[in-house]
């Protein structure tokens, strides 16, 4: 083996709370992150769904895109060349779920859209953060400015105690809805806010000065209703809510039809739409949209209590040699007390309640087609 040298692990601006908390450390996205503090996977789990917890989500990356004409509607029109969503629809203190696409329909992140009046406020995934700045300064350079927030951390506060915990810092938030954003005054610290999250449960992120994130966490924290949180609940949580982890259930080779995101594109950018297409690889994904496309993300429920990992192989009987499909993201659904997965297969089989195959350790284990979420969604709407 050749020894191959690798960068030094970036740390959020919370490292030293997470160390101090106890927390097992692991490599995830170039930073240093917490996978699990001492409460372990399990309980950090069903505290969430039954309490509140507490994410930091800093290593995700987060930009301003300003349109040079001062109008929030030049900036959403230029966003709306690299994306399938309708930019222009966001309302402000509104957001929205879209993803970057390529000339050959694929998605090179997914990513949210703020509408904050004057411009529009970006977050994209952690290790995609750096192609997503230099895709948006290419492609858009010339009608925007595009502003990475780097002096900025993000936490995420999620569960059905989260409103009574954030509102005891700002009181505005009680009256926010699933999906509003904007700028909110938190414990005295200007930060942005929106109704939204990555577990399934009611919830917020917070966008907060990077030197004011460690005041505001603990602040959090001193409530008994928040437990810090780290990645393994973080992507249970996010399994058993049917969501996608890129890089993983969607990536460059998967379109917004075959990841089963059909929904998050709205009927303006369709075919017959009055600002259909005009992003990258909309004849492959508006094609797709009449016609339908050869395979679908599913949820799977596998029989017995053996958790199916990514990269299992599917197969549609126990016997056969041609695999169908395979599984994209795997593991133990603590609040179902059971194991989930989700994958990929051809669309002829994927209806509800079909039974295929996972190889696993060299044997056939029977899974059934289930709809997700997995566990029903409490957003507050």
């Amino acid at each position: 083996m050749v020894a191959r040298e690798t960068s030094p692990l970036k740390q959020t601006p919370l490292h030293a709370l997470h160390l101090a908390r106890g927390a097992k450390m692991v490599p995830f996205a170039g930073y240093d992150m917490p996978v699990q503090y001492t409460a372990g996977v399990m309980k950090e789990h069903l505290h969430t769904r039954k309490d509140a917890g507490l994410f930091d989500v800093s290593h995700m990356g987060q930009l301003l895109l300003k349109a040079k004409s001062g109008k929030v509607g030049d900036a959403a029109l230029a966003l709306e060349k690299l994306v399938p969503q309708d930019i222009v629809g966001i309302a402000p203190g509104r957001q929205r779920y879209a993803q970057f696409t390529n000339d050959d329909g694929g998605l090179l992140d997914d990513l949210m859209v703020a509408n904050f009046g004057d411009h529009l406020f970006l977050v994209v995934n952690a290790a995609c953060k750096a192609e997503d700045e230099a895709h948006l300064r290419a492609h858009l350079s010339e009608a925007c400015e595009i502003v990475p927030l780097a002096d900025r951390a993000l936490i995420a506060l999620q569960g059905p105690k989260a409103e009574s915990a954030l509102a005891k810092l700002c009181p505005d938030v009680s009256s926010m809805k699933f999906m509003d954003a904007g700028p909110r005054r938190v414990a005295d610290i200007d930060c942005f806010v929106s109704r939204s999250g990555y577990t399934g449960e009611d919830g917020f992120e917070i966008s907060v000065p990077a030197d004011k994130a460690e005041a505001l966490v603990t602040a959090l924290l001193d409530n008994p209703d928040v437990l810090p949180i780290g990645l393994g609940a973080r992507d249970s949580l996010r399994l058993e809510a049917g969501l996608c982890l890129y890089g993983h259930d969607i990536d460059t080779t998967t379109t917004p039809v075959e990841g089963a995101l059909e929904w998050s594109v709205q009927k303006v950018r369709r075919s017959g739409g009055a600002r259909a297409g005009g992003f990258p690889g909309a004849d492959k994904i508006l094609t797709q949209f009449a016609q339908g496309a050869s395979r679908r993300r599913v949820g799977l429920k596998p029989d017995g209590r053996a958790p199916v990992r990514e990269g299992a192989m599917l197969f549609a009987d126990p016997t056969s040699t041609e695999q169908i499909g395979k599984v994209t993201s795997g593991g133990f659904g603590p609040s179902l007390n059971a194991p989930v997965a989700m994958g990929y297969l051809p669309t002829s089989l994927s209806a509800l309640d079909t039974t295929v195959f996972a190889e696993v350790r060299g044997q056939r284990l029977p899974l059934k087609v289930a709809a997700t979420p997995f566990v029903p969604n409490t957003y507050k709407r």
